[in-house]
């Protein structure tokens, strides 16, 4: 299994890397530099790709050696996957000598035994860096190679540089990537990196618009602790936010801003969840509230400009009475976007990442808390579980009770209370049955998303009135929007009834789902 950290070095700031004291204290010797031709394989159709395999033959030196790398995942910049590696006689791959690496009848395996493959293998692009090499010793004694590499992917004519910094463990504990890391970046602009360099060749290759990556299922096992559900609960928030980082600062769907929000929004509900036996340390949790407040004005001048004030359009005997305040809206939000898009390249944004990842991976709460908590850390996953979500159901019923006669403030709260019950249940899935969770996953999402509506009407109105005193020969288009709006939004005796259907559910009863 290949465990490195990935980190992003503009060019201009590697001489100002090369004297970092870090380099000096940490080595075990001289550095040493090679330079690296990589050659990478696959179809035509790209099945390997799709396969989320990549197929590479290297040169160093005088030696020609193949990788395979398959599976894995990416957070905070940490990438971890299982690589197979072997040498060979020439700038071509043997998938024969790859094979008799892998497991017999393994993913991979089979992957490689299909018939034909071998002579449907071509080129598909290729890299050419110089690679300089220091192994550190941290000072906990964890063993980790530090490398630069300097140089250019090419494919055709087209070339894109390499500039980048990897650490890559050795023998130890991850969470000492991630401090290695926080120290570089103290004196260093650099920015973590989820992409690794078969990812930007292919995207040359055959060019697509950035992915939208939405939360992906949760399987927990029936024996974890406490803790090590916390783990995966995080790593799994913390992928859907990172995913959509491509999105948010290159692409153009508000869903990839949309889904990054959600993401963050799921970690903070996991930190939520578990603040009582494992708080969160200070300077993450603000950090997550900087992002928080980035994302959140972004998103909700999104809706307005590309769902909400259309609904007016609709509405309005005149369409053309709303044009100019629909070009307003959509070229404010354009100013958020590009906020968040300057944020998340940013070296507060990438600190964030390595705190949490150092956080995770090390366990760092552990030096917060005394002997018992710490001992309180082993207790089962599952019996926290049916806890939590008995208390967020009471908590909801609470809220929701007179729903018809609420204000807008306080079915905002009832609507938070709902997210919390719903993220917290899809959390804890698995220890439940299915019949019993897929009709209160519905009821819940449906109460939701009524709750939802109503409430972009209520920030649609407050936008609206602050574009009104910003923009006053619009302030008679954002009153009619804003009339508009409120007539078609008299949805009171709808969510009513979505809550008389969620309240009439008990939630979800202990057991393990079929």
């Amino acid at each position: 299994m290949e465990i490195e950290l990935k980190l992003l070095l503009e060019p201009r700031d590697v001489a100002s890397f090369r004297r970092h004291p870090l380099l000096k204290h940490y080595a075990t010797g001289k550095p040493r530099s090679q330079q690296l031709t990589s050659i990478y394989f696959d179809t035509p159709d790209l099945h390997l790709q799709r396969s989320h395999t990549a197929l590479r033959v290297r040169k160093a030196g005088s030696r020609w050696i193949q990788t395979c790398k398959s599976g894995g995942q990416a957070a905070a910049g940490l990438h971890q996957r299982p690589e197979w590696e072997s040498e060979v006689s020439g700038a071509a791959p043997d998938l024969h000598a790859l094979r008799g690496l892998l497991e017999p009848g393994s993913a991979v395996a089979a992957l490689l035994a299909a018939p034909s493959l071998a002579n449907r293998l071509l080129p598909i692009f290729t890299t050419q860096f110089k690679r300089t090499i220091w192994l550190l010793r941290s000072q906990a004694g964890d063993e980790v190679e530090l490398a630069l590499d300097q140089g250019e992917i090419l494919h055709g004519g087209k070339r894109i540089p390499i500039s980048e910094i990897e650490l890559e463990l050795k023998a130890g504990n991850a969470a000492s990537l991630f401090e290695l890391a926080l120290a570089l970046q103290q004196t260093l602009p650099l920015r973590a990196a989820n992409a690794s360099k078969a990812e930007r060749g292919y995207a040359m290759h055959a060019p697509h618009a950035p992915a939208v990556v939405k939360a992906k299922p949760i399987e927990l096992a029936s024996g974890l602790t406490l803790e090590q559900g916390f783990q995966a609960l995080l790593g799994n928030c913390l992928a859907q936010m990172q995913g959509n980082e491509d999105g948010v600062v290159h692409g153009a769907d508000p869903e990839s801003l949309h889904q990054m929000r959600v993401g963050l929004r799921r970690l903070r509900a996991v930190l939520g969840l578990f603040k009582k036996v494992i708080p969160a340390q200070p300077e993450i949790a603000e950090r997550l509230d900087w992002l928080a407040a980035t994302l959140g004005p972004a998103r909700d001048w999104e809706v307005l400009a590309v769902a909400t004030l259309d609904e007016a359009v609709r509405r309005c005997p005149d369409e053309r009475q709303l044009d100019s305040l629909r070009q307003l809206t959509f070229s404010e939000a354009g100013r958020r976007r590009q906020a968040v898009a300057t944020a998340v390249t940013s070296r507060a944004y990438t600190r964030l990442l390595l705190l949490l990842g150092s956080w995770i991976e090390g366990r760092r709460w552990r030096e917060e808390l005394g002997a018992g908590q710490v001992a309180a850390l082993s207790a089962p996953l599952e019996k926290f579980a049916v806890r939590k979500l008995a208390g967020l159901q009471k908590k909801l019923l609470k809220r929701g009770s007179r729903i018809k006669r609420q204000d807008a403030a306080r079915r905002h709260r009832v609507r938070i209370a709902a997210k919390k019950a719903r993220y917290a249940t899809e959390f804890f899935v698995s220890y439940f049955p299915a019949r019993h969770t897929h009709a209160y996953l519905a009821a819940l999402g449906d109460l939701q998303d009524g709750l939802g509506a109503d409430n972009d009407r209520s920030v649609a109105a407050q936008l609206l009135q602050q574009l009104a005193e910003l923009h006053p020969e619009l302030a008679g288009s954002c009153g009619v929007a804003v009339s508009l709006l409120a007539s078609g939004g008299k949805h009171r005796p709808e969510i009513s009834r979505l809550w008389r259907r969620f309240a009439g559910l008990k939630p979800p009863v202990r057991g393990h789902s079929s």
